[in-house]
């Protein structure tokens, strides 16, 4: 018990002048006057404005950043429907301004490496967004990033596959982003002809409608602009009211010079918003020196130019406006208990100790919400995103409101122990508040984390989906057209000679059909597929037992396949067919190529080649027909690669391209992974990383104003003989125990909210192996802090902090 409790009432003169109006004009008046007395009190109001301005400063730069998202990927939209060429459903006629265009899809080590082979029709084509100038046969303009590549040591291996004489680069209004690998290269080869994948266009721009959102997707972004946001928001709270205990001394100087208590909380609020005005222009500033190294972030192909970050207007006044009202709203509300008097501050008596009955009931309230009214329908793909949103917001704010009792509750019990633990938990029974503070952002952030990892395991099999592949039979498949048996040869003996390849499945694929006058139901020829192949190739589509050169197959069973009653029709022992494809019509093409099929065809049972297909129809291999009567060939080499050797599927791609620039490689994989999951999963990634750096700096920002704020205690402590290590370790202690206290109300905050998200996509279970190594980062986190720390606290405990004035 102080004299302070038993201070005398407030004089009529005092009453009067609590009681006195306070219009627009006295508070600005008022807050102007903190705002002098800021930067006024000499250095130690320019450090406090400086602290408060880094902390303000590092949550806008996030906040701003988060608000630019939208633009950022609008910009790449933009972008990418600009340059889509205009075709298949627009129909073009040969012009002056049309052009042949073959697509060309490749990777290099992991990334994508896309471009488009053009020909001019005309004198005056449609240039590409990005090209001043269409490149010549042998020619190509590249994109930035791709420039970089083939210039490198690295780009050696890439050269084989992209042939030609770089004659320029293309512009930002051209590539989606600066890190894409992206190429138009001129060719005098195209041919416009069916099947062999050369198109023609005379316009860019068209627009491709993307399909709606998983309601799954929204729920994960909306949860993870949530748990992203909010601890930048309690930062900015607890960065607004750096500088406590000073502020207190200056308060009661002002009651002693005649100041009401009103009057000096609006002071104090000046002061504080003084310091949100400061940290306005450092986050702006850090925001657009952050914005230019955007270039630099690449994960998995996501990336932008420093021109896509830019807040949407409305939303950018809107963190203008809000942080500085922020600051004096918390002000006022954090001194809404105290009594200022000219003598000191009420904050020397015994508090009232906080209650729970008030603050559990709201992260009930938030998980009762999103359990009962939230609503994730993916066959109507309705979300109740207001809800969701709500719920996630108060159970995560609820954990924020029980973090200071559940540290008071546990720090009062303390007693005893080492000196450093003895000196760590008396400070936190002084001022428990202000340590919780200093976790509470990252509380909300492990909790939130915990519950988004929960879901992203149990929905990402709904994302990930089997392709039917076998990787473990071949990696690669590569299809090109094919002329002749002679060339088909040729291939096998390239990729049988290329470095890092074990084998090569390689066929020919085409179609016969029956002459006679029979069709179908949709009134086509009866007609299937020919496969032309060795013995080896056909052990992998089939079951074929013994196999010589000259034989011929016919593989039953499979999906889409002829019944017995219908194969006799087309393919019988010693039928005549016809080597020729028909048209969109029904009718064939070209001149009848007639075929007699031996009679000594035997049927063989279907298999499942490495990418999954089940070939069906007629088998032939080598050295039963000739490969250059075939209509339309299609050369398909699925291959497979050795894995002691580095770079393997980057030689073979070679190999395809020095075979025909215009093959097409694809990857062979067991599984795919939807893309805009993927995206998402990315983005907050980004995010995450973001979010993480910031509690990190704030954390260290928060422990080094504590520090200085005790400058005078620690050199007092020093003079009179206490060790430095024992200092040392009190900060530790002092850090450590409120955030052990928050990462176990994280882990149970977490668990709880991630169940009911669960529930709400209809998932159960929980996958412990995301949720213990979120509290072990936290741990890493209050270590790297305590470290950071140590440097200042040495010089605070020297003992020119004694001084004063």
């Amino acid at each position: 018990m102080t004299t302070l409790d038993h201070r005398p009432g407030p004089t009529g003169q005092e009453e009067s002048r609590a009681k006195a109006p306070a219009g627009p004009a006295v508070w600005f008046r008022d807050l102007v006057m903190g705002m002098r007395f800021a930067v006024g009190s000499g250095r130690e109001g320019w450090v406090r404005t400086a602290l408060t301005a880094v902390g303000v400063g590092l949550g806008v730069a996030l906040l701003l950043g988060a608000s630019s998202v939208p633009n950022l990927l609008n910009s790449r939209s933009e972008r990418s429907n600009a340059r889509n060429l205009m075709f298949g459903e627009h129909d073009a006629k040969r012009s002056d301004h049309s052009f042949l265009f073959h697509h060309v899809g490749s990777q290099f080590r992991g990334d994508s490496v896309d471009g488009l082979l053009l020909r001019p029709e005309g004198s005056h084509p449609v240039l590409p967004p990005g090209v001043d100038k269409m490149p010549g046969p042998g020619e190509a303009v590249v994109s930035p990033a791709l420039k970089e590549l083939l210039e490198s040591p690295d780009g050696e291996l890439l050269h084989d596959r992209l042939p030609y004489r770089v004659v320029g680069t293309i512009g930002q209004a051209g590539v989606i982003g600066p890190s894409e690998y992206y190429y138009y290269a001129g060719s005098d080869q195209l041919v416009l002809k069916d099947g062999n994948g050369t198109n023609r266009a005379d316009a860019y721009g068209r627009k491709i409608e993307s399909r709606d959102m998983d309601p799954v997707l929204l729920v994960l972004i909306l949860v993870g602009c949530v748990v992203l946001l909010m601890p930048v928001a309690i930062f900015i709270a607890t960065a607004v009211r750096f500088g406590g205990e000073r502020r207190d001394r200056r308060l009661a100087a002002l009651r002693l010079v005649g100041a009401d208590n009103h009057m000096a909380r609006r002071i104090a609020a000046g002061e504080a918003l003084l310091g949100s005005l400061f940290g306005l222009v450092v986050g702006v500033g850090m925001f657009l020196l952050g914005r230019q190294f955007i270039g630099a972030v690449d994960i998995s192909s996501l990336n932008a130019f420093p021109t896509d970050l830019s807040p949407v207007p409305a939303l950018a006044v809107l963190i203008l406006l809000a942080v500085p009202a922020s600051a004096v709203v918390v002000t006022l509300f954090a001194l809404r208990g105290i009594a200022i008097e000219p003598l000191g501050v009420v904050r020397s008596a015994v508090p009232r100790r906080r209650r729970l009955w008030w603050r559990l009931p709201i992260p009930v309230i938030g998980l009762g919400v999103l359990a009962a009214f939230g609503t994730v329908d993916r066959k109507t793909g309705s979300v109740n995103t207001y809800l969701i949103g709500g719920g996630a917001v108060l159970t995560l704010l609820g954990l924020t409101m029980l973090l200071p009792w559940l540290v008071e509750a546990v720090v009062a019990r303390f007693k005893g122990g080492p000196v450093p633990w003895q000196l760590a938990a008396r400070r936190l029974q002084l001022s428990s508040s202000s340590a919780a503070r200093a976790v509470s952002g990252i509380t909300v952030a492990v909790a939130g984390a915990i519950a988004l990892q929960m879901l992203f395991t149990a929905v990402g099999d709904d994302f990930t989906k089997p392709t039917g592949q076998d990787a473990s039979r071949a990696q690669l498949q590569v299809m090109l057209p094919a002329r002749d048996g002679a060339a088909t040869q040729k291939m096998i003996d390239a990729f049988n000679g290329t470095k890092g390849v074990s084998g090569v499945i390689a066929t020919v694929n085409s179609r016969i059909v029956s002459p006679g006058p029979e069709r179908n139901e949709g009134g086509f020829p009866l007609s299937t597929s020919l496969t032309v192949g060795s013995c080896e190739t056909l052990q992998e589509i089939a079951r074929p037992g013994p196999c010589k050169d000259g034989d011929v197959f016919l593989i039953k069973g499979g999906p889409g396949s002829y019944t017995d009653e219908e194969l006799p029709k087309v393919v019988s022992p010693g039928a005549r067919v016809l080597l020729n494809d028909f048209d969109e019509h029904g009718k064939l093409k070209g001149r009848p190529t007639p075929w007699t099929l031996p009679r000594t065809i035997r049927p063989v049972d279907a298999r499942p080649d490495p990418t999954g297909e089940e070939r069906t129809g007629l088998f032939a291999t080598t050295g039963a027909i000739d490969v250059a009567k075939l209509a339309d060939p299609t050369a398909r080499a699925m291959v497979r690669l050795d894995p002691a050797v580095p770079d393997a599927a980057e030689y073979a791609r070679n190999t395809a391209a020095r075979i025909d620039v215009t093959a097409n490689t694809f990857q062979l994989m067991d599984t795919s992974d939807d893309r805009r999951f993927v995206s998402v999963r990315n983005g907050l990634l980004i995010a995450s990383v973001a979010t993480m750096t910031l509690i990190a700096a704030s954390m260290l920002v928060t422990t080094l104003e504590q520090l200085r704020e005790r400058r005078r205690l620690l050199s007092v402590l020093v003079a009179f003989g206490t060790r430095r290590g024992t200092l040392a370790w009190s900060v530790l202690w002092q850090t450590a125990v409120p955030m052990a206290l928050g990462l176990a109300l994280a882990v149970a905050g977490g668990l709880g909210l991630g169940r009911v998200l669960l529930g709400l996509t209809h998932k159960s279970g929980i996958a412990w192996s995301v949720v213990w190594p979120l509290p072990l980062f936290g741990a890493a986190l209050v270590l790297l802090v305590t470290l950071l720390s140590m440097p200042p606290l040495w010089r605070m405990m020297r003992a020119d902090g004694l001084r004063t004035e």
